[in-house]
């Protein structure tokens, strides 16, 4: 999947530190049906 792939870049390293630094918060939204809920390789992404 593309966003597996966007999750795995550099840049996504960046925001992850940059958030985990200055204590940020963000609103996960899916924008599909997802019975079994969060896949655990976005897990990681999410706070809450």
């Amino acid at each position: 999947m593309a966003i597996d792939l966007h999750h795995e870049s550099p840049m996504m390293s960046t925001i992850a530190s940059l958030r985990e630094k200055y204590d940020l918060h963000m609103t996960v939204e899916r924008y599909i049906l997802d019975e079994n809920g969060v896949p655990n390789s976005d897990v990681k992404f999410i706070r809450k």
